[in-house]
């Protein structure tokens, strides 16, 4: 056996390798196109963040060294004072809280703390693409169910998109160990309503099953929507691991901070991987958070507060965008949350050639970068490979953007459609 063969990575890692943000990330960078792919903001953050930074650095000497592995003090405790009261019960700082790089971390961590070999979990669609690579890493098998819209037309919302409740059922047998949600949805905006969550956390408790809850655009719900969270559905807490981002929360994405917030069990499953794998958090970003939280604590539940400034903030950003894609030709979906659109392309007579074997979604999103310097990102990239035809006709956008960055899609919008 060659070096070569024998250094291969690992057989559960096989299959793994294809990442739909490394190859659209790097055709919008060749293409110098703008970019609504990729989501992140392009503005600041709050003035408090970077204030909160600098401060940090100049405090003390232990802020540049390690510090307690499942969290730091300050940042567990400010993040217990504030869900608290949300979750409507004492969460314990050193129990009930992990800290994670990201909430990618979060998700790992309780997805290798809890997930057996052959154990099934259940994973709705569209879905982050990190999901179900991170079941079949752990030896876990993806069950896969898709959100479809009840109605098509020009109008159409995220809140249309909905799961057959008959459909999901059946997917609950002795081996499912978990369902991921995701609220608000990632990339379509969906916003579960509290009879849908109901819906799924009666099966979860009729089948002994973990509910894996990806909150991180919790606060990021437009006029009209509520967020619930289904861990504070009766008999859920024991059951409910709740995601949380600092990226998302205080728009600074490359932080890579999050947390997992959950009964005493479920965390300390969720310990066992940090520990033996990164270890900890850099401290000077949870002491940054900490601080931020620890303001926004005197102002919750107010206009001032950014958790409310910000969704304020992006709703005519979102119409806007919706705007300027209908009059091109393209049929929105209007988002209930989060900082994603789709958007149907379908009637748009794009002839597109490719000569990959690929989804068509992936096709046009080539196309639109490359010839009209548009970024994007396709949607089938968050199915199942049997269920990627229900995403073929739609890309995915990010108007988390500043207004230079959107003028600059609109002005193409608007030249391509002189053309038509």
């Amino acid at each position: 056996m060659s070096s070569q063969s024998r250094f291969q990575p690992a057989d559960r890692w096989k299959g793994l390798d294809k990442n739909v943000w490394v190859e659209f990330t790097e055709l919008a960078r060749i293409n110098k196109a703008v970019n609504l792919g990729q989501g992140f903001p392009d503005f600041l953050p709050p003035d408090y963040v970077k204030e909160n930074m600098i401060a940090t650095l100049e405090a003390s000497p232990l802020n540049y060294q390690y510090t307690r592995g499942f969290g730091h003090p300050r940042l567990v405790n400010a993040l217990s004072k504030v869900f608290s009261p949300i979750h409507q019960r004492e969460i314990d700082p050193m129990k009930e809280i992990l800290v994670t790089v990201g909430a990618y971390g979060s998700l790992f961590s309780a997805i290798f703390g809890l997930i057996n070999p052959g154990d099934e979990v259940i994973i709705i669609e569209p879905f982050f693409d990190c999901y179900d690579k991170m079941v079949l890493a752990a030896g876990g098998k993806p069950v896969y169910i898709p959100l479809k819209p009840k109605k098509s037309g020009e109008a159409q919302n995220s809140r249309d998109w909905v799961l057959d409740e008959q459909e999901l059922a059946r997917l609950f047998t002795s081996k499912t160990k978990a369902i991921i949600v995701n609220s608000p949805n990632n990339p379509l905006g969906k916003v579960y309503t509290r009879s849908e969550l109901e819906v799924i956390a009666n099966l979860c408790k009729q089948h002994n099953v973990v509910c894996i809850s990806d909150e991180v655009y919790e606060w990021l719900i437009f006029s009209g929507y509520e967020h619930v969270r289904i861990a504070l559905l009766p008999g859920m807490w024991d059951r409910t691991i709740t995601i949380g981002s600092a990226g998302k929360t205080f728009s600074v994405t490359g932080f890579k901070l999050g947390w997992s917030i959950g009964p005493a069990h479920l965390i300390k499953a969720m310990q066992l991987v940090q520990q033996n794998s990164i270890y900890t958090v850099p401290t000077p970003i949870q002491e940054t958070v900490a601080r931020s939280f620890e303001l926004e604590l005197e102002r919750m539940n107010t206009p001032e507060c950014y958790f409310s400034e910000l969704p304020r903030m992006l709703e005519p950003k979102r119409d806007r965008m919706a705007k300027f894609l209908s009059e091109v030709g393209f049929k929105p979906v209007i988002p209930e949350g989060g900082y994603f659109m789709l958007a149907d392309y379908s009637d748009l007579g794009v002839k597109l050639q490719s000569d990959k074997v690929e989804p068509r979604d992936y096709t046009f999103v080539k196309w639109l970068t490359t010839e009209k310097k548009l970024a994007a990102i396709p949607p089938s990239a968050f199915y199942s490979e049997g269920h990627q035809h229900l995403a073929e006709n739609f890309i995915r956008f990010c108007f988390i953007k500043s207004d230079a960055t959107l003028d600059g899609a609109e002005e193409i919008i608007t030249e391509w459609k002189k053309t038509l």
